[in-house]
């Protein structure tokens, strides 16, 4: 029988830690990348359209720090006689373990601890898992924010866990819905977005699966080329297995970080494994929407290798990672026409495959059988049939709710119904209550339901606090200009035009905001659009008399020596250092950015002295070498110690 039932999970892990309070209306944090003239025209196509400008109106995740201490997580749990499937949903319903009771395995990097990393579109995420990425190309806005949870009655009558949320890029709704089939060896997930706009949204999907790496594991795929990145900004097309002599489908022959994009076609079964030197592994097969397949490796080389403990400390092995997307590459968007509902169907199991024959040399034999044991994995089934039954259930009402997720869905369904906006034709299946609301949406709503209450937060409105939180869309600039002038108001407005790119007329507001009364958040916003132009001794101006008025806040202190520096005064730079509270002064990027201040001022022995010191940045990016760049510029000609070598690619060695 299949049992559903709530657990905990506790580990040591570095506590989340509030927003940070600054929007980010004017970038994203994702690198660019360039396709080569070898892709197809396709790809291309869909890799030149639906970037967004910014994540807005998400607020950064980076409060974390690297002290770990006991973190307890609510988990739900699901399980048959084959399987157990742990998901966490207050960390965007991440499958954190399966189980193959069979085999006694754990087939999914199951990290030993809850360790925040600078790699997702709003900075934090932790390795390990199952994550569902929507959006476009990156770890989704939810990928550590609760999802909504329930439980409810799902095929043949099993316990079904279904997760959803509002995204707020795209406006669309998204749901996961897990099941165990009585018998299955395979976890089975059914997922659907829906689009309640008028109009067409870009869209993207990656389903992203870390397993346990190691030197017997291979990735196969039903592809004999793939479309391969090496952190070099360059997409190139590549043969499969083989690739410059060396068999890629075993990554730790690989010395670089890179990913693997695997052209497979679209009249073929979509899958993907990772099996072991016993033949053991995770196998993802999925219906044919879900196209796209990806192995993505660390590399063997040291920076990858410092990633790896970076992710994970106190494992003794690494992980990769086999994803499946909706299209070919993480690059493109495909276009999801308004009111439509797309959807698919995924499962997860041991491939349980023969060791000789998916590790054979000939690669269409590994294929072929490894294809037959995920046909046996699924019992066979047709999984387009499957889709067909999940659909039925799709918009069943929730049964049992278990944790709530953001209460944006149930603002964006007032503001809907008050603007004469199409919403979900039937959001019975993932409904966004009124108990979701907070304070985050505390203003915002008061727009849509209480002009005069509206009014008076407004009026009421702090200047040394923070807003709680941002928005975007015609329908929030029209209503607030029906609101009274003042510093929050105008504040909103210049942020709103900011995220469409509007800046003339957003400096504009940010003026007339801080006219009515000056705020540090104004001032900064002037100052990005100064910076935007050029003007960073402007900008620096701007953010000294933000600092003035609010003095504890990291990442104001952050772009206000980035501007110094930028524009061309590192004194000043290590003034804004100086000045510091302690406590923002031994801050890991504070420090990074001092020592580079302090050789641009020709003070290196300052700079010697931070390295010196130690400098630990809890949100290092995915791909930055600022730390390795610094002691080389420190110690020419010196080994990058291990502690900072991030560095993906030999040739940046």
């Amino acid at each position: 029988m299949t049992r559903v039932h709530l657990d905990e999970l506790t580990l040591p892990g570095a506590p989340l830690g509030p927003d940070d309070p600054l929007p980010v209306p004017h970038r994203l944090l994702e690198n660019p990348f360039e396709l080569s003239d070898e892709v197809p025209r396709e790809i291309q196509h869909g890799a030149g359209f639906g970037r967004p400008r910014s994540m807005h109106p998400y607020l950064l995740q980076n409060a974390y720090n690297r002290d770990r201490r006991p973190l307890t997580l609510p988990t739900v749990v699901l399980e048959n006689t084959h399987v157990r499937a742990t998901f966490t949903p207050t960390l965007g319903g991440r499958l954190w373990s399966l189980v193959d009771h069979a085999s006694g395995r754990e087939l999914l990097h199951a990290n030993a601890v809850l360790q925040p990393a600078n790699l997702a579109l709003r900075n934090a995420w932790f390795a390990g898992g199952v994550e569902w990425n929507i959006g476009t190309k990156g770890h989704a806005a939810h990928t550590m924010a609760p999802l909504h949870t329930a439980t409810l009655p799902g095929p043949d009558g099993v316990q079904m866990l279904r997760m959803w949320e509002f995204d707020r890029l795209r406006q669309v709704i998204f749901q996961v819905d897990a099941w165990l089939p009585e018998g299955a060896r395979a976890l089975h997930v059914y997922i659907r977005i829906q689009n309640p706009n008028a109009h067409e949204v870009p869209m993207y999907w990656w389903s992203n699966a870390a397993v346990p790496e190691a030197g017997d594991v291979r990735v196969l795929a039903p592809a004999d080329r793939a479309y391969a990145t090496s952190y070099d900004g360059a997409v190139r097309v590549v043969p499969v297995p083989v690739h410059q002599g060396v068999d890629r489908t075993w990554s730790t022959r690989s010395p670089d970080a890179a990913d693997y994009f695997y052209d497979v076609s679209v009249n073929a079964q979509p899958w993907i494994a990772a099996v072991d030197g016993t033949g053991h592994g995770l196998a993802q097969a999925s219906t044919r929407r879900l196209i796209g397949r990806k192995l993505f490796l660390w590399g063997s080389g040291p920076g990858g290798q410092r990633w790896q403990e970076w992710l994970s400390p106190g494992q003794d092995r690494g992980y990769l990672e086999i994803q499946a997307g909706l299209l070919a590459t993480q690059f493109e968007h495909v276009m999801m026409p308004a009111g439509a509902s797309w959807d698919w169907v995924e499962v997860y199991g041991d491939v349980a495959a023969d060791p000789g024959q998916a590790h054979s040399t000939d690669w269409q034999v590994a294929v072929a059988h490894t294809e037959d044991r995920i046909r046996e994995l699924t019992g066979h089934a047709d999984l387009e049939q499957v889709l067909t039954r999940a659909r039925t259930f799709a918009d069943a009402p929730p049964a049992q709710r278990l944790h709530t997720g953001s209460g944006w869905g149930a603002l964006e369904a007032r503001v809907r119904v008050v603007s004469g906006q199409p919403w979900a034709a039937d959001d019975g299946g993932t409904p966004f209550g009124h108990d979701s609301l907070g304070t985050d949406q505390d203003l915002w709503a008061a727009l849509v339901q209480d002009p005069e209450r509206a009014r008076h937060l407004l009026a009421a409105a702090n200047p040394l606090q923070p807003p709680a939180s941002y928005v975007t869309g015609t329908f929030w600039e029209e209503t607030l200009a029906a609101m009274p002038p003042g510093w929050l108001r105008d504040y909103h407005l210049a942020v709103l035009a900011h995220a469409r790119g509007a800046e003339d007329e957003a400096e504009e507001w940010y003026r007339s905001s801080v006219n009515h009364q000056p705020s540090a958040w104004a001032l900064r916003g002037r100052a990005l659009i100064a910076t935007a132009r050029g003007e960073h001794g402007l900008a620096a101006d701007l953010l000294e008399s933000a600092l003035e008025l609010i003095g504890d806040q990291p990442s104001l202190l952050l772009e206000a020596i980035t501007a110094a520096r930028a524009a061309g005064q590192p004194e000043r730079a290590l003034v804004f250092v100086d000045q510091a509270a302690p406590a923002l002064r031994g801050h890991g990027r504070v420090r990074l950015l001092e020592g580079y201040a302090a050789l641009e001022a020709g003070e290196p022995d300052r700079a010697e002295a931070v390295l010196a010191d130690g400098v630990e940045i809890p949100d290092l990016r995915e791909g930055e070498l600022a730390l390795s760049d610094l002691w080389a510029a420190v110690h020419p000609g010196q080994p990058v110690p291990a502690r900072y070598d991030f560095r993906m690619r030999q040739s940046q060695e």
